[in-house]
């Protein structure tokens, strides 16, 4: 007796795409607790747990009798070990079962080829003694490269995650406005991401005992160079985030698909996100409140990249929204 399979059945595959999707979005989420992990490590002044030694800890594979410091960073490198190893199977599997040239095995590259920058960079923190009380020009400026190459990453594991689920390639050159919009408030989180790292590290090594004594500090000229450039971060935050809600509105009202749904997300993330920064500073940056603050800017970016891709993604049933109506026409 013969046995018939039917036709509306998945190959083999589809099948192994839709495995690799669900460990893309599941790196995602792990990536997101790596993420406000190392936070943790730098708010907590736990960096240095593990002394100058890596990939060691404090000379010893497992430290023995650990204190609290220790125990914290040595949580981080195991967390962040984790993550090399997923993305190094990611990028794997990627070759596996994605053909040459797809966007899926692209990203997977990009996200393995950031998240060995990560390391490097979280081993050049460590060997430099960048960590600690070291309020150098140096450490701010890694922080910042840091967190840059961390919103890259993360930006990266998205987009695996979002073209293995079947979604096409996004043409920039479909929609120039667009194009320029969204790339702009790119650019824009990702200054703000850098200027989030140095203010953390200011708050971290300069705490201020009352929200007047902040303020002095902020705007003495005699004060840590780090202290300074704490009242730049409000500023770009409220430029850049003006700007992506512009853009988000412009962008992604007229449309049918994701796009309208992530749009209005973003705007609304925004509006939060300003808000939970300005009571960080009411609050002093608590550790808690640094720790919020930060998962929600990941969102935003998260919700910037979704933005990006599908809006940059031609869309038939799409009403162009009258702003892009009138520049096509005009550049036509």
């Amino acid at each position: 007796m013969s046995v018939s399979l039917s036709s509306n059945a998945p190959s083999v595959g589809a099948l192994r795409q839709r495995r690799f999707a669900r460990f893309a979005r599941f790196n995602v989420v792990y990536n997101l607790g790596v993420i406000l992990w190392g936070a943790f490590v730098r708010a907590t002044g736990s960096g240095a747990g593990c002394g100058d030694h890596w990939p060691s800890c404090n000379g010893e594979v497992v430290p023995m009798a650990p204190a609290v410091e220790t125990v914290i960073e040595f949580t981080h490198r195991l967390t962040s070990g984790g993550a090399l190893i997923l993305a190094l199977v990611l990028f794997v599997w990627a070759i596996r079962v994605w053909p040459a040239r797809s966007p899926t095995r692209r990203a997977a590259g990009a996200t393995f080829a950031f998240m060995v920058v990560e390391a490097l960079v979280g081993a050049a923190i460590v060997l430099l003694q960048m960590t600690a009380d070291n309020d150098t020009i140096g450490r701010a400026v890694v922080m910042g490269f840091h967190l840059v190459n961390t919103l890259l990453l993360l930006g990266a594991m998205v987009l695996t995650a979002w073209f293995a689920s079947g979604h096409p390639v996004p043409r920039p050159s479909s929609n120039r406005l667009a194009s320029w919009l969204l790339g702009m408030s790119t650019v824009g989180m990702l200054v703000l991401g850098a200027s989030g790292g140095v203010t953390a590290l200011g708050d971290t090594l300069f705490p201020a005992e009352s929200l007047a004594e902040g303020l002095a500090q902020d705007l003495s000229p005699t004060a840590h160079i780090l202290i300074r450039l704490r009242v730049f971060h409000p500023v770009i935050a409220v430029l850049v985030g003006g700007f992506t809600m512009v853009g988000a509105f412009v962008t992604g009202l007229g449309r049918k698909d994701h796009g309208k749904l992530l749009a209005n997300a973003l705007v609304g993330l925004i509006v939060v996100q300003v808000l939970l920064g300005g009571l960080n500073v009411i609050l002093l940056a608590p550790v808690w409140m640094q720790l919020i603050h930060l998962f929600m800017a990941d969102l935003v970016w998260i919700t910037l990249v979704l933005l990006a891709a599908t809006v940059l993604t031609p869309d038939r049933d799409a009403r162009p929204h009258p702003v892009l109506a009138e520049a096509a026409s005009a550049t036509g």
